[in-house]
């Protein structure tokens, strides 16, 4: 399978370059050329399959092309070394906990397929690779430990200063190693920026290999996917239609959702539930796409206006806005309900959400007010709430005990460069 750009469909790669490349040269974001359908009889067994067999089922139809039946096992079984439990917090409303990984997050997964993949790739390549990650928060701390001492990897990490959690920031910047965070006067969306500005110069790419772990990198964005198939091999439907509300900010794991559900998984709504940087929102209730500048919330890694991911949403329904606000609903929070949420779930059921599973949270109940007894929904629980701790023991008066590995990095020392908002202080950094 190749993959082509969201600019320019006529711009087509083979799977190495999209990864490698990371960004199309027209800005696009790289898509499949055709997405598989997987068979009605692979659907209707998907419960009698462990995680690691869906993932072969899965990536084995994207993939049979581009890679041998080794390499996908290899790439899953690396990849799907944790669960995702299915928790139900109330009647009818399912808790998709995506935390259990190294770093605690759902970008666990994408990182360390990404880093598997970008390793097999570039095996018989001699120069180095250069990653250059935008993060809000926890992008960093996933791509930073899933490319880990990965041999002719660089990482450099650009994130916002004081616009991180404490935590979030100690698990980028304490590694060292092949992993440098710089510390950018700005928001993320000037992080992003300065990121899509590398990929376009030319003097940088005459002389470096760069490359993106960002969801905009196909090799992040599609095992996302997988969790999808696997919550609903664990879900008894009952007879109901099913709602799936994703917590957003990038627009990246909606679009994974999208995706498996292009590939036949039977999900008949999904609900982008953002903070309120509510462009996407806007957009769904009938207004135009408009960027604006990111808003500061509780739910930090939701804070962006410019979500470049959006693209990749309208691709996925054929560039058809119609059919994309029919199957999407959109809803957005501010930080007083986010923490109503969290107090109200811990009130009635002692669940602990992080503010961004409250907005997902949210977004699920909200939905479901609208259809009474016809839906059941599942929730993306993104974060440990331990990631955002100070926020939720506020919310609800109590003292969270970090895990042992979360906690180990509060140990580290903080190693990061700080960096000006402009793109020529940037590029000379690279360059040197």
């Amino acid at each position: 399978m190749n993959f082509y750009s969201t600019n320019n469909p006529d711009h087509q790669v083979s799977l190495k370059d999209a990864v490698i490349k990371g960004l199309a040269p027209d800005q696009g974001l790289y898509m499949p050329v055709a997405i598989p359908m997987l068979s009605q009889s692979v659907i209707d067994n998907l419960h009698k399959m462990s995680f690691q067999e869906i993932g072969y089922e899965v990536l084995g139809a994207l993939f049979e092309d581009q890679l041998e039946p080794e390499q996908i096992k290899t790439l899953v079984d690396h990849t799907l070394a944790f669960d995702a439990p299915l928790v139900e917090i109330e009647e009818g409303i399912y808790s998709l906990e995506l935390f259990h990984g190294p770093t605690l997050a759902f970008k666990d997964f994408g990182a360390r397929f990404c880093s598997k993949l970008m390793s097999i790739l570039m095996e018989e390549e001699s120069q180095q690779v250069k990653v250059l990650v935008a993060t809000s928060g926890d992008t960093g701390s996933a791509v930073a430990n899933g490319f880990y001492k990965v041999p002719g990897v660089e990482v450099i990490i650009l994130y916002p200063k004081g616009k991180v959690s404490d935590l979030q920031e100690k698990q980028f910047t304490t590694l060292g190693e092949n992993i440098t965070a710089l510390e950018i006067d700005g928001v993320f969306d000037d992080c992003q920026k300065l990121v899509k500005e590398a990929f376009l110069d030319e003097e940088l790419n005459s002389k470096l290999i760069l490359t993106s772990a960002n969801s905009i990198n196909v090799a992040r964005w599609i095992p996302q996917c997988l969790y999808y198939f696997y919550a609903y091999s664990k879900l008894d439907k009952a007879g109901k239609k099913l709602a799936v509300s994703v917590p957003s900010g990038n627009f990246g794991n909606l679009g994974a959702g999208i995706l498996a559900e292009r590939m036949g998984l039977p999900i008949d709504t999904f609900i982008a539930s953002t903070n309120v940087n509510r462009v996407v929102p806007a957009f769904l209730e009938g207004g135009r796409f408009e960027s604006q500048a990111s808003i500061p919330t509780i739910s930090n890694s939701m804070d962006v206006g410019n979500p470049s991911n959006f693209y990749r949403l309208l691709a996925l329904y054929d560039n058809d806005e119609s059919l994309f606000r029919e199957k999407v609903k959109g809803f957005y929070f501010d930080d007083h309900h986010t923490r109503d949420a969290m107090i109200t779930v811990y009130h009635q059921s002692k669940y602990i959400m992080d503010p961004h599973g409250a907005v997902g949270y949210l977004g699920l109940r909200n939905f479901r007010k609208q259809f009474p007894d016809e839906y059941v929904g599942i929730f993306l629980e993104t974060a440990h709430p331990g990631k955002f701790r100070e926020t939720v023991e506020h919310a609800l008066n109590l003292t969270i005990e970090l895990p042992e590995r979360l906690a180990a990095f509060m140990d580290g020392e903080k190693q990061a460069l700080p960096l000006e908002n402009d793109f020529e202080a940037f590029k000379s950094y690279l360059l040197k």
